[in-house]
Formats: C-alpha cells, structure tokens, sequence
C-alpha cells in the first residue's frame, strides 16, 4: 500500500511541475505574439492547466475505467470553481468585464447542459458524442481568438506588466512546454494506476477517487496559475483560466475520453436509492458555476460573498463523497 502512496504523490508532483513547465512556456510563446491576456488566460493558459485533465482522463479511458475519467471531468470543474475560483474571489474580489465573461461562460452551460441531458436520458455516452464535444474544442478556440483580435478591449490588464522580466526566447519557451507536456504524461499514468490501487485497498469507488483525489490533484495547476495571477495582480488571467478550464474540461476532457473508449454513468455510489452522480454530482458541478457567473455576469464584478459560499459547498461535497 505504501509503494501506490508514493507512486501516486509522485504523480500529483509531475502533473504540478509539468503544468508549470508547460503554462510558463505557453504564455511566453503567446507574448512573443503579442496576444491579450484574457485569451491567453481562456484558451493557452487553459489548456496547459488542463492537460493534467486530459491525460488522466484519456489514460482511464485507454484502461476502460470509466468512474476515473467521468469523476475527474466533473470533479475538476467543481475543484477549479468552489475552490480555486472561490480562494481567488474570496481573497481578492474585482471588477470583470461582462462581455468578455459572457462567451466563455454562455460556451460552458451549452455543453454542461447537454451534457448533462445525455446523462439523464440515455446513461451512456457514445462515441459521436466525444466527436462532436472535440468539435466544439475547435469551434470555441477558434471564435475566442476572433472576439479577442476584434475587441482588444476585452483583454484589460488589471494589474503591473510582466514584461518587466526579460522575456526568454523562443526556442525555450517551445522546449518548456515539451518538457512540461511529458512530465504531465508520465504524472498522470502514475496517479491512474496508483489511484486506482489505491481505491481498490479502501473499498471506495473509482468514481469518488476521481471526484475528490485525483480531481483536486489534476487542478493544481489551475490553483498555482490563480495564486500566482493573484499576486501579480492579473485577476483577469486568473478568472479567465478557471472559466476556460471548466469549460475544456467537458469539451476537451471528456469528449477525449469518449471518443477513446465510450463509458456510462457511474452508478456504484448511491443516495436514497438513486445514482448519486445524477442526484449530487452533476447538479453541483451546474449550481457552483451558476452561483460564480450568474451575478458576476449581472454586476459587473465578483464578490466575496460568491467565494465564501463556494468554499462552504466544496467542503460540503467532499464530506459527501467519503461519509455517504
């Protein structure tokens, strides 16, 4: 048992490191071309974090495990909002800009929502349906980058510049995210298997490993880029990024994850006699996204009150998974 421990905290530290690696190189390749921080924030930035996600994920669909690759999807996107976009708002609430708010989170509660409709109408997603999620990866990053090239506005800097540091060249940047890739690769294979191990010895369902262990270790990324935008004054970056994350993780995630082995609901953990993933988990993942977008979309700016409450419900969430 002790060998699965470290093996899967190995993983946890490559998936940071190789996040790191992999954003750090990415944003220096997207300033050499001179694009807006809120995009980099909701595309580049939220694919480097996001990776952890996919690889976890399509190397539990490679393995036929469906409960890891359905509980990190939905448990990131719960992890990257009542914790991460929770801190964030909760230690330093601002001001955003409802029009460049609204693409990304009207984007997430198109395909949260018919995600959702397949998961309580048929149980099961098919192959086409991973297709057609992939599909609408590649019709968001390319309206993003659009918007933002024709509303530069929307990019708003809120913070100090960090073209104060000497930028590093090119060949660098591209070696880091090589570098930060396969360290996200080699970390997500360990926290699989070792999760997985791990689950079996405890007796706890894959999809509750997912939900909870393998969900907050696959965000730490997102949660290091919002510590280090809160310090650097970038809140713009940091929401971006969360937003972004959570959207990629239905799209890109788990459209990677079905289209490479097709999976049904997990139905092992139950409540009052009804599959808990439809009863709790799911109806979580589109109430804590409502409780941050809804009023910030409406005001015009995040409030500490949003965080609070999100941090309150992801305690709550996680008490559930592991007491009930």
């Amino acid at each position: 048992m002790l060998v699965p421990i470290l093996l899967f905290l190995l993983g946890f530290l490559l998936l940071i490191k190789g996040g790191d690696w992999f954003v750090d190189g990415a944003v220096g390749v997207a300033h050499r071309f001179h694009l807006p921080e809120l995009l980099i924030g909701a595309t580049i930035v939220s694919i480097g974090t996001t990776l952890p996600e996919v690889m976890v994920s399509s190397q539990a669909a490679l393995q036929g495990n469906a409960g890891i690759s359905y509980g990190n999807a939905i448990g990131s996107i719960i992890c990257n909002t009542s914790l991460i976009a929770a801190l964030t708002v909760a230690i330093r609430p601002g001001k955003v800009n409802p029009k460049a708010f609204l693409l990304p989170t009207v984007s997430f509660f198109l395909a949260a929502g018919s995600y959702a409709l397949i998961a309580y109408t048929q149980g099961k997603f098919n192959r086409w349906m991973g297709i057609v999620y992939l599909l609408m990866f590649a019709g968001y990053m390319i309206i993003s980058t659009m918007q933002m090239k024709k509303h530069p506005e929307f990019a708003e800097d809120d913070g100090e510049d960090d073209e104060e540091a000497a930028p590093k060249a090119l060949w660098m940047n591209v070696l880091l995210m090589l570098a930060g890739a396969a360290a996200i690769a080699v970390g997500a294979n360990l926290l699989v298997e070792n999760g997985t191990r791990i689950a079996a010895a405890l007796g706890v369902p894959d999809s509750v490993i997912g939900l909870t262990m393998v969900a907050l270790g696959t965000s730490l990324p997102e949660l290091i880029t919002a510590i280090t935008s809160l310090i650097k004054g970038h809140g713009a970056l940091s929401l971006g990024n969360v937003i972004g994350a959570n959207l990629f993780n239905i799209i890109l995630v788990s459209g990677a994850a079905i289209t490479i082995s097709p999976f049904a609901i997990p139905s092992e953990k139950k409540l009052a006699g009804m599959n808990a993933s439809l009863v709790v988990d799911i109806p979580v993942m589109m109430l804590v996204m409502m409780i941050l977008c809804l009023p910030t979309l409406k005001a015009g700016r995040l409030r500490r009150w949003q965080g609070i409450v999100l941090l309150a419900m992801y305690v709550a969430f996680t008490m559930f998974q592991f007491l009930f």
